[in-house]
């Protein structure tokens, strides 16, 4: 089984409020060296087989007039990723007690 990301973000001249949001928290929450932040989209698609010039093709097409508004958004990556490593991005982060 193969595995397309699709990363899509909000083209530049586009206000982001989330990123916006984010930045203004990461500060408050110790996180200074962060000046700016922008929040898009990450899609991933799962093909059966491997991953093929033709899929990433077709995964490009499905992401400029499915997967993002093309009036204020870009796509900004279409790539295959190994099986195990998809499955470790996608792990959950461990989460930490506070005592």
């Amino acid at each position: 089984m193969g595995r397309v990301v699709v990363d899509v973000m909000p083209k530049p001249e586009i206000l982001d409020p989330q990123g916006k949001a984010v930045a203004g928290a990461l500060p408050r929450l110790g996180f200074a060296q962060f000046t700016s932040v922008r929040q898009g989209k990450r899609f991933e698609l799962e093909v059966d087989g491997d991953v093929t010039p033709e899929i990433l093709a077709a995964a490009l097409d499905a992401a400029e007039t499915v997967l993002s508004n093309p009036v204020i958004e870009d796509v900004v990556r279409v790539a295959a990723v190994p099986t195990a490593s998809a499955a470790a991005i996608t792990a959950p982060v461990p989460t930490t007690t506070a005592l």
